[in-house]
């Protein structure tokens, strides 16, 4: 498919710099960009990259003032913010894709499970007894649906996905292959003899609308209960969300993130990758916690901006790292002090 880059200003109500007629077939990065591509530029460490680009069209703020001549077949598009631009054009194009429709064979539908309108079921999928299948859902091949779950209207389940029984899926919900909703919870009490006995898990998931969960990421189901997932919420691949955990809107949890059972994380949470959340805990509105960082108590406070393992707050991690950092010329200087005491009392 080709664009001008009028009409794609016109999409995302942009302002032209250069040819509006110039023709665009396809996205690409600004550092390695062809001929007839489009490219975007947000982040100023790339802004070098614009000087000496072969992009046809970039997406630039309207901020933007460059500082160098810019290459004569260049083309710009000034919007309010081009990362937030180019998404809106990323979804565009995704959504002129031709969608999968109909039910392949072979799949197995259990006579009870409701299907709604033109939805699409992929070769080797189960839907079990009870099942409920909303209008316009894509179910891809190899996946497994569990008995009385349901599963929202423009929801997407990529191949390989399994969802077990009871779970509830929202509406415009995307979960990416092999991720696993509903498991049971790890819950195990120790006897007299110290051996293990399961605790069984009945609870169920509940997911709201506008989630998206990556790739291997497993939300156990909680032991009585549920446990939720709030809408607008992001969760990267090879996430592990434990049993009674909720999840506040619109929060964002990146890959390699393990949250233990009945925690609570409030709205607008951004969490990093490989970060462990203790179980019982409240993380409150707002909070940021880097990447790598321990949470071993609840953070009461909004909007707190954490690091390290026990985490703290993020300035005063910074400043401690540079004193951890010079322990070893410390050490030294320390050792030649004690050096010399020792020989002057001598």
């Amino acid at each position: 498919m080709k664009f001008t880059s009028q009409q794609i200003a016109d999409l995302i109500n942009g302002k032209i710099e250069g040819d509006k007629n110039i023709l665009v077939n396809k996205f690409s990065k600004i550092e390695d960009a062809q001929t007839n591509s489009l490219s975007f530029l947000a982040n100023p460490k790339y802004a070098s990259y614009i000087y000496k680009t072969k992009a046809s069209v970039v997406l630039v703020n309207s901020s933007f003032v460059p500082s160098l001549p810019l290459p004569k077949t260049l083309t710009l598009i000034r919007v309010e913010n081009a990362y937030e631009s180019l998404a809106e054009l990323l979804r565009y194009y995704d959504n002129l894709q031709q969608r999968p429709q109909g039910i392949e064979q072979p799949v197995f539908i259990h006579e009870s499970a409701e299907i709604g309108k033109s939805v699409y079921i992929g070769a080797f999928s189960y839907i079990s007894e009870g099942v409920i299948i909303n209008d316009n859902a894509q179910i891809h091949s190899n996946t497994y649906i569990g008995k009385s779950s349901s599963i929202g209207e423009n929801t997407v389940l990529y191949s390989g996905v399994k969802i077990y029984q009871n779970t509830l899926l929202g509406n415009n919900c995307v979960i990416h292959s092999n991720a696993v909703i509903g498991s049971d919870g790890f819950g195990f009490a120790p006897n007299k003899d110290n051996e293990y006995t399961k605790v069984s898990q009945i609870g169920n998931v509940v997911i709201r609308d506008h989630v998206e969960i990556g790739a291997n990421t497993t939300i156990d189901r909680a032991t009585i209960g549920s446990t939720v997932i709030n809408k607008g919420v992001k969760i990267d691949n090879l996430v592990q969300i434990a049993h009674n955990v909720e999840i506040g809107d619109n929060t964002v949890i990146a890959a390699q993130t393990g949250i233990a059972g009945s925690s609570k994380i409030d709205r607008d949470v951004m969490i990093g990758g490989q970060v462990g959340i203790s179980g019982h805990l409240k993380i409150s509105k707002g909070t940021k916690i880097a990447a790598q960082s321990g949470i071993t108590k609840s953070i009461l406070k909004e909007n707190s901006i954490l690091q390290g393992t026990p985490a703290f707050d993020s300035n005063k991690y910074k400043r401690s790292f540079i004193l951890f950092r010079n322990f070893p010329q410390l050490k030294k200087e320390i050792e030649k002090i004690q050096s010399e005491l020792y020989m002057n009392k001598k």
